[in-house]
């Protein structure tokens, strides 16, 4: 057994640690080996040996600790400025020293080499590569600009212009120094006096020679090696890559449109690393029409140089849709249109509906049904509009007719549905319009002294719409109903509804039941309360007047 010397220096050495130093992570496990397994006896000669090895090193480094400097009680600061947490960061006479100095240089390098290591290179976030160009051939690699490594659209592809990526970085730099140029020539021309009628400096009358030279050296005549190259370039590509402009015009011109097209390219992949074009995906996220930006719901087939935006903006009265705020504040500045082409058949008020002749009118129709289909999803009419009429709903103010929902039919329908389609613009939802069309299609089916159905399938939206409107009418006959027998003919026969929708919305309402043998249609009062009580609440602001319609049927229908 250790000695009773042999435990005092023990006692010593773990008051010692718990003052600010700490022995080694391997002494301290020999001596809880030991002293948990003292009682064995088959290993007692080996470990007592063990321990009293231990307990002279501990021992040793207790007094070289103790008979430190008193001037500088705190313990030694490491080369990293923090309080050393083992031996190996103290000096101290143990036989073990040299071998602990070495681990230390050892993890001193590692993290030196650690810390000055390059690091890895990553791609830029916003690339996503399962995106590719649509361009057939194209790996998606360079930019018609020459400043990105990758592209995803035609507008920036260098193959569909005709070029390669590295034709387009020596473009690119040489475009940089006319740019730097004329910038410090403007610098120079700052010090003039600004008026109105300034007359053009030397530079400026230099530069105004120099492209009339350039664009009288054109030939006019493309010669017939051109001409043939074009052609062949036009078969074998065809609208997969962009024409041969070469020889057209001049070559100042030609470079003018390069640099446009350059120009224009960059501004899109600005936006689309902010995330406001989703170029490689033909899903268009919103649209600016008039005051409000929409979010889309649907895929709509928009040509593809348009879908791949990702935002459109749109006229609102005669709905042509365009690539950018500008083009759209031209086209405003010039558009004539203040409301839907064709008849005006109802007005009451600021509330007007249109006629409009998918023969007459196919672009305006076609529009339409484009921008439809951004917000339905069972649409499948988009260009063969010339067998339809499409009744526009609108409402005026003093800047002309806005859209606010539309339907459509056919002109001459087998099944008599008098609505192929119906719509109402999202901003006006929930507003009462949705009934409004419903209901001007059932007056025009009155006219017309037909029974008329929607066309199926119907859109969710639609379908709640179309329900709510077909209990309301049936509650209004029955509370204005004064008779004892009731038959879903007559009710047909006035409301113009077909017979099918009758009977289902009064199965829904549970007021048509089967006793001895008949069906007998419920009258059931708490509904007809309720809907009273709606009824006054609305008003009458959102309802069709059959007076304010100046419309007869066309003819042949």
């Amino acid at each position: 057994l250790p000695s009773a010397k042999g435990y005092k220096n023990m006692a010593m050495v773990s008051e010692d640690r718990n003052a600010g130093s700490s022995s080694d992570g391997t002494e301290d496990s020999d001596f809880s080996a030991e002293h948990t397994d003292s009682s064995e006896s088959d290993s007692h000669a080996v470990r007592s040996t063990r321990l009293t090895r231990s307990s002279l090193r501990l021992s040793q480094t207790s007094q070289d600790v103790k008979h430190a400097p008193d001037q500088d009680e705190t313990p030694p600061r490491t080369p990293t400025g923090n309080a050393p947490s083992s031996e190996s960061d103290i000096d101290m006479s143990s036989p073990n020293v040299s071998h602990d100095e070495s681990l230390a240089k050892e993890l001193s390098l590692k993290e030196s080499s650690l810390a000055h290591r390059p690091k890895r290179r990553r791609f830029h976030e916003s690339y996503n590569f399962n995106m590719k160009c649509p361009t057939p051939g194209c790996n998606s690699m360079g930019h018609l600009t020459g400043k990105h490594e990758r592209h995803f659209s035609i507008s920036g592809c260098p193959l569909y212009h005709n070029l390669s990526a590295d034709e387009c970085k020596v473009r690119a730099s040489s475009r940089d120094k006319p740019t730097e140029d004329r910038t410090l020539a403007h610098t120079q021309d700052e010090n003039r006096h600004s008026t109105r009628h300034q007359a053009p400096t030397e530079r400026q009358l230099h530069y105004k020679e120099k492209v009339t030279e350039m664009r009288r050296k054109r030939n006019s005549a493309p010669l017939k090696e051109h001409k043939d190259k074009s052609t062949e370039h036009r078969q074998v590509h065809g609208t997969s890559r962009e024409p041969l402009l070469e020889n057209i015009t001049s070559d100042y011109d030609l470079e003018l449109f390069r640099k446009a097209q350059a120009c224009a390219s960059d501004d899109l992949e600005k936006l689309r690393l902010q995330g406001q074009v989703t170029e490689g995906s033909n899903m268009i996220k919103s649209i600016v029409f008039g005051r409000y930006e929409l979010d889309t719901w649907y895929h709509s087939p928009y040509p593809e140089e348009y879908a791949r935006l990702g935002r459109l903006f749109m006229c609102e009265f005669c709905l042509k849709y365009m690539k950018s705020q500008t083009i759209l504040r031209r086209h405003m500045a010039k558009c004539v249109w203040k409301h839907p082409p064709g008849d005006e058949i109802y007005r009451k008020g600021a509330i007007s509906v249109f006629e409009v002749d998918g023969k007459k009118n196919k672009i305006y129709c076609q529009n339409l049904c484009l921008l439809a289909k951004l917000f339905l999803d069972h649409k499948t009419l988009y260009y063969d509009v010339e067998p339809f009429l499409f009744y526009v709903l609108t409402e005026a103010d003093n800047t002309g007719c806005h859209l606010v929902g539309y339907f459509s039919k056919e002109k001459n329908s087998f099944l008599n549905y008098n609505v192929s389609c119906i719509l109402t613009m999202p901003q006006y939802m929930r507003q009462g319009y949705g009934k409004m069309l419903i209901d001007f299609s059932y007056l025009l089916s009155k006219v017309e002294e037909k029974v008329g159905s929607p066309e199926r399938p119907l859109s969710d939206l639609g379908l709640i719409s179309y329900r709510s409107y077909w209990k309301e009418v049936l509650l209004r006959y029955l509370h204005n109903f004064q008779g004892k027998e009731i038959s879903i003919k007559e009710i047909s026969q006035e409301t113009a509804v077909n017979p099918v929708d009758i009977v289902s919305t009064l199965q829904s309402l549970q007021m048509l039941k089967y006793w001895k043998g008949k069906h007998l249609v419920l009258k059931r009062q708490d509904l007809i309360d309720e809907w009273r009580c709606k009824e006054m609440k609305r008003g009458s602001s959102k309802t069709i007047d059959p007076t304010a319609l100046k419309w007869s049927p066309p003819k042949g229908t």
